[in-house]
């Protein structure tokens, strides 16, 4: 297949200065363009995976929650991703530098009109088994995240483009049409050949390959049908040897070549050191473990402050979102979710709660560092205008909002909302904190009627808000529907024009702040922490550990 025609008009953009060298970069490179090839047209020497020669053997101790990852399809979380990532790779890595390349894949071809997209899968990639990895395994992976019964958040970035509603022919007890997702054509996923898959799309689609490194899409052996535990097949460096949810996770070295430079550890071991982020940090501090997964910016001095430690962050599109149930009362009246809006007070947030280690947001859930991002303007705090908007809702004595659900660990997350239940009391707004542990929070994460949930970064807006915020989604928390909205992300996911991007992702923002579910007013830096000894690390902004790149000094 010849050259994507989108990639010329992406240079001649680029030297035009209509895209930046990042947004060339990335763009490029989805539409097949080798990264190589990408980075000398900027002008610019690819960065290398390692800059320096690591150490060979050890055990990295770590401190992080075990949590169940039976399924690893259907997570909802990234730290219990973290334990299937040294078993099972992805078809691609999005980088550092926000380029996304081959990783079970050696590449892949897009159609000009974006709707076919033919992915080449590694030669030599071998199961622990022993066999060899190919197509016929990529293609069960992809169904299997699109089938309804897995549960996957991945139906939220591929559905639009992959999948169909069928009526069944039944009904439900209102007398409403059950419907049913399925693959929008028989030959959606087509084997090519023993190493080929293709997929035809419904509608065009720019970031297929970015949406094939969303933490649940690892590549799994299709004859375990989906599940994972200890002793696991998968082609990553390492294989779990241990797992007991609430305590601890142990992973070995497996014996032969990686294909590609990694797999320095002889050994991981991760602690389940409990809900107390101040224990955790105990740990660290005594030598127990080798890093911590999170770190709150209330702890950050701590460890800086000790000369065997190091904090390691990242500036991302992470952040937190409050979200209101928008099918119940009283948040089915968007006015009520805009008044929550206008009573914050971002500054006041970010210097309070984060100690300053955050950029301010807009409750659009896309950041400036978004290649679409459009600049709507700074949001003004109105805590008068929050008044009249209530008052119009019908609740001119303010509103009472008895349960407002939080996690207790990372501890950020329970300073931000405490500060926001004060900005919101001089609007009227009373809301009453409500605290759960972790582990129970995420249970029922999209159930609670109103709730502060953490997002982690996408290099995407319109990952984020297709995640999050399209109708009908596993993970639209706040059954937020609007068909407006839904018209616009088919349109943006098919369009590489960036001036075009930019000015759909502007209606899609304004959607956001003046009908939207959510009050989100910051985006975050993420930090972790690792003793001195710990190599190769770098922050990722997901968040993503990858333990093969990782070293220890023995």
């Amino acid at each position: 297949m010849s050259e994507n025609s989108n990639i010329p008009r992406l240079k001649r953009w680029y030297r035009e200065g209509r895209v930046s060298r990042r947004d060339f970069l990335r763009q490029s490179t989805l539409l097949g363009l080798s990264s190589a090839a990408a980075y000398s047209f900027a002008g610019l020497a690819q960065p290398g995976l390692r800059a320096q020669t690591l150490p060979q053997g050890g055990t990295l101790r770590m401190g992080m929650r075990v949590l169940d990852v039976s399924t690893p399809h259907a997570l909802s979380f990234n730290e219990g991703a973290t334990s299937v990532r040294p078993v099972c790779d992805f078809l691609v890595r999005t980088g550092y530098d926000n380029v996304t390349r081959p990783w079970l894949l050696s590449g892949w071809e897009v159609s000009d009109d974006l709707q076919s997209w033919t992915l080449r899968v590694r030669d030599g990639v071998m199961w622990h088994s022993g066999r060899q990895l190919n197509a016929e395994d990529v293609a069960w992976n992809i169904n299997h995240v699109l089938a309804p019964e897995t549960g996957s958040s991945v139906v939220g970035l591929m559905g639009s483009y992959m999948l169909t509603e069928i009526d069944t022919g039944e009904v439900d007890a209102e007398g409403n049409a059950v419907m049913r997702s399925e693959l929008w054509d028989a030959n959606a996923i087509e084997i090519v050949d023993d190493m080929t898959v293709r997929l035809n799309l419904k509608q065009p689609q720019v970031a297929v390959a970015e949406h094939l490194y969303h933490y649940p899409f690892f590549i799994l052996d299709p004859e375990e049908g989906g599940a994972f535990g200890v002793g696991s097949n998968g082609t990553g460096c390492f294989t779990m040897v241990e797992h007991a949810v609430g305590e601890r996770a142990v992973y070995e070295r497996v014996d032969g070549e990686y294909f590609v430079e990694g797999g320095y550890l002889d050994r991981i071991e991760i602690t389940d050191l409990g809900e107390d982020s101040n224990a955790a940090l105990g740990a660290l501090m005594t030598d127990q473990v080798d890093g911590l997964y999170e770190i709150s910016e209330n702890q950050a001095p701590v460890v800086a402050g000790n000369p065997n430690l190091k904090v390691v962050r990242a500036t991302t599109g992470g952040t937190a979102v409050v979200r209101g149930k928008m099918t119940e009362a009283p948040f089915d009246d968007p006015r009520v979710m805009r008044a929550l809006r206008m009573a914050t007070d971002g500054p006041a947030v970010i210097e309070r709660a984060l100690r300053g280690n955050a950029t301010e947001g807009d409750h659009t859930h896309v950041a400036d560092i978004h290649p679409e991002w459009a600049d709507l303007g700074t949001w003004e705090r109105d805590v008068e205008g929050a008044k009249a908007l209530l008052a119009e809702a019908g609740y001119p004595d303010g509103i009472d909002i008895p349960e407002f659900y939080v996690k207790t660990q990372p501890t950020w997350e329970l300073d931000v909302a405490q500060v926001l239940v004060e900005d919101w009391a001089e609007a009227g707004i009373r809301a009453q904190i409500q605290t759960l542990p972790a582990s129970s929070f995420w249970d029922r994460w999209t159930d609670y009627p109103f709730s502060l949930t953490a997002w982690g970064h996408r290099p995407l807006g319109m990952m984020v808000l297709g995640l999050a915020y399209r109708s009908g989604v596993p993970w639209n928390e706040s059954s937020f529907s609007n068909a407006r909205f839904d018209e616009l992300m088919d349109q943006i996911e098919g369009t590489v024009d960036p001036d075009l991007q930019k000015e759909i992702m502007g209606e899609l923002m304004t959607i956001m702040r003046e009908d939207g579910p959510i009050v989100q007013p910051f985006f975050m830096q993420v930090a972790n922490a690792y003793h001195n000894r710990v190599q190769g690390i770098e922050m990722h902004p997901t968040k993503y550990i990858f333990f093969d790149q990782m070293a220890i000094e023995t």
